[in-house]
């Protein structure tokens, strides 16, 4: 973590997805992260969003959130991902549920079932649940499933999911085009933005987010630092592996 905190100003922290930390194991992420401007994103635990039933899950519920408070001021949204299979037929279910999260939390959510995408009602639906209950909708960019990138913000914030092939050269072209929405996005006053960068290689993630990084400083205007490579002469510190980078303007 140590490293995440020096080269970059957010992350996706996934490891809260496989298991359900305390407020004591979490404050002590935070503090490697004291006097930074850094923010965490955790996903929320799969016990929850991946297995069972939602209405039964009050007692998990309440354990992650409370483990949550640990972060202080370095928590940013939480990720609450849901699979595939989670169809709109569990609707009323996935409402009931969230309606129940504290309101002082910020979320983003992100379904994937393509049904919910497909029917014009059931997108409106979904998107307007979101924006009366404040929460975000995940905007997801990877080959396939472009109704994932569906471009709607349901806050004034964005949470971009942007799945790259390895330094493949559409990945180049992907960013050019994200860059003109952030710019647009950034004029028209939008005031935080989360860009995260996935790749089937993750080791390829830190050079394609020094070319985002470079086009969003030289197009919007931007100060936004780069994660620093290694110096053969071992000079410089090390740019993490399985990096996620998040664009965060507050």
């Amino acid at each position: 973590m140590k490293h995440y905190v020096e080269h970059y100003n957010s992350i996706e922290l996934n490891i809260t997805h496989y298991k359900i930390y305390g407020e004591k194991g979490v404050r002590n992420w935070a503090e490697k992260a004291k006097g930074k401007d850094f923010k965490f994103c955790p996903k929320m635990f799969q016990g929850i969003t991946h297995k069972g039933k939602l209405n039964t899950k009050r007692f998990l519920t309440n354990e992650f959130f409370r483990g949550m408070v640990g972060f202080g001021e370095h928590l940013g949204p939480i990720f609450v991902q849901f699979s595939e299979t989670f169809s709109p037929k569990r609707k009323l279910e996935l409402f009931t549920y969230l309606e129940t999260f504290p309101a002082n939390l910020p979320y983003f959510l992100e379904v994937r079932h393509p049904a919910w995408f497909e029917k014009e009602n059931e997108k409106e639906e979904l998107f307007k649940f979101l924006s009366d209950h404040n929460m975000g909708a995940v905007i997801t960019d990877t080959a396939g499933r472009r109704d994932c990138a569906h471009m709607r913000l349901t806050i004034p914030k964005a949470f971009i999911r942007f799945v790259g092939n390895s330094l493949h050269p559409t990945d180049y072209t992907r960013i050019d085009a994200w860059v003109g929405r952030i710019k647009h996005w950034l004029d028209h006053g939008l005031p935080e933005i989360y860009f995260f960068m996935h790749m089937h290689d993750e080791a390829t993630s830190p050079e394609l987010t020094v070319y985002l990084i470079d086009k969003l400083n030289a197009v919007c205007g931007l100060n936004l630092k780069k994660p620093q490579f290694v110096d053969p002469t071992g000079s410089q510190k090390k740019t993490p592996r399985k990096s996620r980078w998040s664009l965060n303007l507050e």
